[in-house]
């Protein structure tokens, strides 16, 4: 590793498992101080334990929670620097079954989560001591592209895109200095997808199928794309959309 993030502060959401686990280790190694910011207080623990995070517990829908996240960081008295906004979830249902529960459910640890992670990352990142500057990452999909049946999770991934863009120019006419990037990961081999594949063989062949490559991402693929965004080498990346899919959204159907 080679120190990119030396003496950065960043909070990760989401980051006790799967994508947002593989963003925290990244951030560690690169000397990141890491606040790993996850309702499971378990694994979140465990992982930031063993890469040396700071784990703290956040609710991404509760205004409250990500009001007391913007209290620790004031009274710890650092500069952040990285907002990756990571945290979501899917509901498995299509638009003939999906419910206004499971869809307000959704959308507010989606995509309103993301709203507020923003609006604190902004908050800090201008006023503390008075400090402006940094790099704000919101974890969308190639669904963002190409819908799937799951009506919800493919309108909140294609919401962070509008969300997005709307930070990065507001930002930048502001002259704020702050950075706002999208990144778009494909079918990607975390935890939860290789249980499927255990329990369901077939399962892997048909994600990779999904890409030209043929082949499934990594976690830590995804995670040295959000490296490149956190860093100082992305200073002229505003506004972005930045896939880590293997060509899924490139590639016309074949017969």
């Amino acid at each position: 590793m080679s120190d990119r993030l030396q003496n950065k502060v960043a909070v990760v959401t989401g980051g006790a498992s799967g994508i947002g686990e593989g963003i925290v280790r990244r951030f560690c190694a690169e000397g990141a101080k890491v606040l790993l910011a996850d309702v499971d207080e378990a694994n979140g623990s465990r992982v930031a334990a063993e890469c040396g995070a700071e784990f703290t517990r956040l609710d991404v829908s509760s205004v409250e929670s990500w009001q007391s996240l913007d209290s620790k960081i004031r009274d710890d008295k650092v500069q952040l620097d990285i907002m990756v906004n990571n945290a979501g979830v899917v509901t498995g249902l299509d638009i003939t079954a999906v419910t206004v529960e499971a869809w307000q459910q959704l959308m507010s640890i989606n995509l309103m989560g993301m709203m507020l992670g923003c609006q604190t990352a902004i908050a800090l990142m201008r006023e503390s001591f008075g400090s402006s500057g940094g790099s704000i990452i919101n974890t969308a999909s190639s669904t963002s592209y190409l819908a799937i049946p799951d009506v919800a999770y493919t309108t909140s991934k294609a919401g962070v895109v509008g969300l997005t863009k709307s930070v990065a120019v507001h930002c930048a006419n502001e002259g704020f200095n702050i950075r706002c990037n999208s990144i778009h990961p494909g079918a990607t081999l975390t935890n939860i997808l290789k249980t499927a594949i255990e329990q369901a063989p077939e399962v892997e062949d048909a994600c990779k199928k999904m890409s030209p490559l043929n082949r499934l991402g990594t976690v830590e693929e995804v995670a040295a794309m959000a490296l490149f965004l956190a860093s100082d080498e992305a200073s002229f990346c505003t506004g972005g959309q930045f896939p880590v899919e293997g060509g899924t959204v490139s590639q016309h159907p074949t017969m």
